[in-house]
């Protein structure tokens, strides 16, 4: 498979760091967020990588001619012109990832999720897409049928709600930031500019074929604020 991952965000949550530097670049005990992705990636035998880059956009061209590419294949999405969130980001880079099955990750996301075992679970399900989820604390959650297929979305601080599939029984679990994609994704697509990605589940979901992994018990560290740079240090040495 390939790879996308998300590096083009500004980061504000991450302050100050990324007053002077992109949100990729942080460095989580002194290797950065980006390079822990990438060598992630690898040791489930991916060697082709989309990287989409807007803010600070140059400091990631450099790093990564600087380490060689990792002794990849990268390509880059170039945002610079103008951010597109993760939907318009994912269909910007649509020449790169047409053709195969492909991952797609959040950069600020370190975990231990089994990539192998999600891709085998996406298979047999003949999935178009497929979800990383858990049971954690999160104030916005994705709703899942018995089956595990996406159904809604719901804001757990204010229970705000949109529901796209009926079921007698929901499954609140928050969103890990990795998912596997079908290339046939890109030809569903409604939306076009800078939009977010979820909303394009949530309007397929009633048709589509899109479920969640469920990989709760794992470790996953959104290294979005200072503290959780701290808090992935325990995990990721």
């Amino acid at each position: 498979m390939k790879a996308m991952i998300f590096a083009a965000g500004f980061g504000t949550r991450l302050k100050p760091f990324t007053l002077s530097h992109p949100k990729a670049l942080c460095p989580v005990n002194n290797i950065p967020l980006l390079e822990r992705n990438i060598l992630y990636l690898q040791s489930f035998g991916i060697k082709d990588f989309v990287i989409n880059v807007h803010y600070f956009a140059d400091q990631i061209r450099d790093f990564l001619k600087q380490k060689d590419y990792f002794g990849c294949n990268i390509e880059i999405s170039d945002e610079t012109d103008a951010i597109l969130e993760t939907g318009g980001g994912l269909l910007k880079a649509r020449p790169f990832l047409e053709n195969e099955t492909f991952v797609l990750m959040n950069v600020d996301i370190l975990t231990d999720l089994n990539l192998d075992l999600m891709l085998k679970q996406h298979q047999e399900k003949k999935a178009l897409v497929t979800l990383a989820a858990s049971d954690r604390s999160s104030s916005r959650k994705l709703l899942f049928d018995d089956l595990g297929r996406l159904c809604g979305w719901r804001n757990t601080s204010d229970q705000d709600q949109k529901i796209v599939r009926e079921s007698d029984e929901y499954n609140p679990l928050a969103f890990s930031g990795v998912h596997i994609i079908e290339p046939e994704l890109f030809s569903l697509f409604r939306q076009e500019g800078k939009f977010s990605i979820i909303e394009t589940y949530l309007d397929l979901a009633p048709e589509q074929k899109i479920f969640s992994f469920d990989h709760t018990g794992g470790i996953l560290v959104d290294v979005g604020k200072p503290e959780s740079v701290i808090e992935a240090e325990k995990w990721f040495k």
